[in-house]
């Protein structure tokens, strides 16, 4: 028998079928970093129109998690796509390095500022430490295949940005919109320091429910209750009930809050009476075991103003105030008002004159002169609160139940509520708030949704506590009189000298400062402010340290991308900041991603063990199929990740993997200098192949302007499985194996083929850029040295119309799909081997009989059978096939098969030089070869 593989066309090609890109990967890094491929993509792209996604700062501190991955992997896809569409896109990366937590890592290894080392070293190791930070967390993200300035990031510790910092802290208060005040912020005890509301975060927390009685025992008190309720009817000692789930506060209780507009109702409970908000009278009794009671009378609570009852264990006087945040949700309708410990009990208390009393350290401790709880701590003190209660017969209930409750995000720790003077932002002084919501109106929001949550959130959002009592921190560079609390009428002027001192030394410039160098005889009039900045405010003005400052940037940002937690966080403070400073929102579109979660839909959790180790998958699966399951998914929710989903993205990986190797390997011996086709004379096959992906790539494109990367990787896996891998590079084996080297039928495949493959490159470089630059380098012709450095291939346009419409071979498609359904039943019932055996006949209605029509004699070659004959539908008896309007009979062929292209046809052996060919084999290695029009 003669061989005649040597007179077929094989595919063949370096590009492996085993990705090993564990081992890969890392060697186009180095090969990325020896030849700086970012530096040249930044002077391939030089003067172009820009698009500037502006990186927020992750914190400089521990390796990264998967959070981080997904956050950045987006970033780079998207960075990535615009320079792909031309843009001029640079990415600067950054990170956030002062704060409380490097401060506690600091602390633990050489102690604490102040105590055991002095501030200047202490701040000099936490530097030290960040920047250790900022190299590991570096590495991670370059292993990613995320380009970027990496050698030259920005840090919020940078001596310039610090000193950029610091001076659009002086722009905010030449604009009119920071203030010092004294009110009750979020504070942690364990940090010592206050904390904005970006920096809480809610944790379940056990505390103690008590229902309080507070008696009413001075006559003309007990007179204003005679005129309230109608004469004061029953008998026995009158209380007015508080509930609080905060003991701790009780020391500090200086008046109780009642709603105008409620009503309150006097109670008969066995020797005793008791005064709740009547809505709340029930709940007050169940908590209290109390079954028998008499409503005695009733008022409005507009007629308790003023009446005075006793401290349940001071000798305090404690008026009745009337609050309009008084509600009947929960309680008894009588709140407990410490204005120390909480924002709405500050200002009615104001409002009546009450001030605060400051009975609580910074570490949490109160104070040597507080009777009965000097010294104790606010985590300890509930437990002997309530005993006291007990003891004075002033607990009316008392339980424990879980809630949720602030705490520190960093420290973890629960926060309370304390008033200390602290610096704000204001949101109503100048009119900030209003600016701010009129500015969302006109920015991008990816999801919609995000309009509407950070408005509410601004809504909500109390002027911002920007001052920390930190030591690793920039300096609220101010001077204050020392009598009057005012700034220094020069301060834009010692603002700038202040910044020009620490762009030179850092922070440290600030707090070694003798304030004679600068003010002179003003020195002793005027004191600095030892305070630092909420790490917020550094982050929140990037747009003026980094975006403004840095010339290949520019102000303001087409994009923020960070998690959707950042609508009361980054988002929201980069968003004050610069309507403080600029008057206008520092970004054009904000984008938001989800966070990851198991396949559980639970939170990653170290301590429940789920968390999946972006470090982990990039070694065993590779970086690329990590950033395919980021593609892949919605990043408008929760992204789940598991094993099982990851290994689903390996298994599109290597499907998008072998869709490029064919490809590949049937571009060989193809040069596009030489052999490109024509796009008129393409085939009509190849030509719908080609115009499907000029199609498709409008939509990718697209796509990936609208951030909708999860609708690209669908399209991708349809492109590979469905209209390459399971219709046109099944259709065209035959041709280009079998066609002579040079025919027109295996060249039109060939032209298409590397069109495609040019097309195709580009769009899956975003997402997989270690394996689209590995195919670059296997694709034939003249190209610049990456991918990256490409711009997006212009398919063929044709002049003609096409023999075939685009809606014609759907048909055609679709009626293929159902051909194969019912070869492959006949394949496992045994009746054939292949689809080769197979002689079908295909009985269709008219609409996909006229498409089926069109590809005349060519038609085997589609349904890939040795005969394939069209007749109308109504000619056929048979079962329904899986298409409607399509019937399908299959017989094993009886004809002798071809030794070479493996047809079954009835000329085999016709040719006595060749007994063993089909006479279109024999033309094809001996004659012109066959002519091919369609398929």
């Amino acid at each position: 028998m003669t061989d005649y593989k040597a007179t077929l066309n094989l595919p063949t090609t370096g590009f492996p079928m085993r990705a090993n890109l564990a081992q890969r990967e890392p060697e186009m890094l180095k090969a990325w970093q020896k030849n700086d491929i970012y530096g040249q993509i930044r002077k391939a792209r030089a003067g172009r129109e820009k698009f500037i996604l502006h990186d927020g700062p992750p914190y400089a501190n521990g390796d990264i998690h998967i959070g981080h991955a997904v956050n950045k992997t987006l970033k780079d896809i998207i960075v990535k796509s615009r320079t792909l569409m031309g843009y001029d896109a640079p990415y600067v990366p950054g990170w956030d390095c002062h704060g409380l937590p490097i401060e506690h890592n600091v602390e633990k290894k050489i102690g604490k500022a102040g105590v055991k080392v002095d501030y200047r070293k202490f701040r000099a190791k936490c530097r030290e430490y960040a920047m250790k930070q900022v190299d590991g967390q570096r590495r991670d993200f370059i292993r990613l295949g995320v380009f970027g300035e990496w050698d030259n990031p920005y840090l919020t510790m940078n001596f310039k940005v610090e000193a950029d910092i610091v001076r659009a802290l002086g722009k905010i208060a030449e604009n009119g919109h920071l203030v010092k005040g004294y009110k009750p912020v979020y504070w942690s005890v364990v940090g010592g320091s206050a904390l904005a509301e970006a920096e809480v975060e809610y944790q379940d927390k056990e505390s103690y429910s008590i229902d309080v009685k507070y008696p009413v025992t001075q006559p003309h008190a007990l007179r204003q209750l005679e005129s309230a309720f109608a004469g004061l009817p029953g008998s026995g000692p009158v209380s007015v009930v508080i509930w609080t789930t905060t003991p701790w506060t009780l020391p500090a209780s200086l008046a109780i809050s009642v709603g105008p507009e409620l009503n309150y109702q006097l109670l008969q409970v066995g020797d005793q009476r008791l005064i709740v908000a009547a809505e709340l009278r029930e709940a007050v009794l169940q908590r209290a075991g109390i079954e028998a009671h008499t409503v005695l009378a009733d008022c409005a609570g507009s007629a308790l103003e003023q009446v005075v009852a006793q401290h349940p264990f001071y000798e305090r006087d404690i008026p009745l105030l009337l609050g309009e945040h008084v509600t009947t949700d929960a309680g008894s309708g009588c709140v407990h008002t410490a204005p120390d410990h909480g924002m709405e009990d500050f200002v009615v208390a104001r409002r009546y004159g009450i001030e605060t009393i400051n009975y609580i350290t910074d570490n949490g401790l109160y104070r040597d002169d507080v009777e009965l709880f000097a010294g104790q701590h606010v985590y300890k003190v509930d437990e002997p609160i309530i005993e006291l209660l007990k003891e004075r017969g002033a607990l009316l209930a008392c339980s424990k139940f879980t809630h949720s409750y602030a705490h520190c995000w960093r420290t973890k720790t629960p926060l309370i509520y304390r008033a200390t003077p602290q610096w704000f932002v204001s949101m109503e002084q100048n009119g900030l708030l209003n600016q701010a919501l009129q500015a969302i109106a006109g920015v991008e929001w990816h999801p919609q949704w995000g309009q509407a949550r950070i408005a509410t959130m601004l809504q909500n959002s109390p002027d911002w506590c920007i001052s920390r009592q930190r030591t690793w921190g920039v300096p609220i560079a101010l001077f204050v009189d020392r009598q009057t609390g005012e700034l220094h009428p020069e301060t834009p002027k010692l603002i700038e000298q202040v910044a020009q001192l620490i762009e030179q030394e850092g922070i440290d410039a600030w707090f070694d400062l003798d304030s004679a160098t600068l003010l002179g005889a003003d020195s002793e009039r005027y004191s600095k402010v030892t305070d630092t900045l909420d790490v917020w405010f550094d982050s929140g003005v990037t747009h003026a340290a980094v975006l403004a400052a840095r010339e290949q940037l520019q102000y303001p940002a087409d994009l923020y991308l960070e998690g959707s937690d950042q609508h009361r966080g980054w988002f929201q403070s980069s968003l004050k900041t610069a309507i403080a400073i600029n008057g206008s929102a520092p970004y054009k579109a904000v984008l938001t991603h989800g966070f990851t979660v198991d396949a559980n839909g639970r939170k990653m959790s170290k301590s429940i063990g789920n968390v999946i180790a972006p470090q982990t998958v990039i070694n065993e699966l590779g970086a690329d199929v990590l950033r395919l399951w980021v593609a892949s998914a919605d990043v408008s929710g929760e992204m789940t990740v598991s094993d099982q989903i990851l290994k689903r993205a390996g298994d599109s990986y290597r499907r998008i993997r072998n869709t490029a190797r064919y490809f590949l390997a049937n571009l060989d011996g193809f040069d596009p200098a030489q052999h490109l086709v024509a796009g008129d004379n393409l085939l009509a096959l190849d030509r719908w192949a080609v115009e499907r992906a000029a199609q498709l790539q409008k939509e990718i494109v697209e796509d990936y302007r609208s951030y909708q990367m999860h609708l690209i990787y669908q399209k991708l896996h349809n492109f590979c499985v469905r209209d390459m891998g399971g219709f046109y590079l099944d259709i065209i084996k035959d041709r280009i194996y079998t066609c002579p080297t040079e025919s027109l039928a295996r060249r039109s495949a060939q032209t298409a083929l590397f069109h495609i493959a040019e097309a195709f490159t580009r769009w899956i470089a975003p997402i997989l850029s270690f394996t689209a630059e590995e195919i670059w380098g296997y694709l034939p012709g003249q190209r610049d040295s990456s991918v990256f450095l490409a711009e997006l291939y212009s398919l063929p346009k044709f002049a003609t119309q096409p023999a075939i419409s685009s809606d014609d071979w759907e048909l055609i498609l679709e009626a293929k799909e159902a051909v194969n359904k019912v070869l492959e039943e006949q394949r496992s019932a045994g009746h054939i081997k292949g689809s080769l055996e197979a002689d079908v006949a295909l009985y269709a209605d008219p609409t996909l009989q006229a498409a089926l029509s069109k590809l005349d004699g060519e038609l085997r070659f589609v349904t890939i059978t040795s005969t394939a004959t069209l007749a109308p539908l109504q000619e056929h008896a048979g079962s329904a096939s899986p298409l409607a309007g399509l019937r399908v009979s299959v017989s094993h062929s009886a004809a002798g098969k071809c030794a070479r292209c493996w047809h079954c046809r009835s000329d085999v052996g016709s040719q006595g030089a060749h007994p063993q060919l089909c006479q279109r084999c024999v033309d094809n290695i001996e004659g012109a070869g066959e002519l091919r029009h369609y398929a």
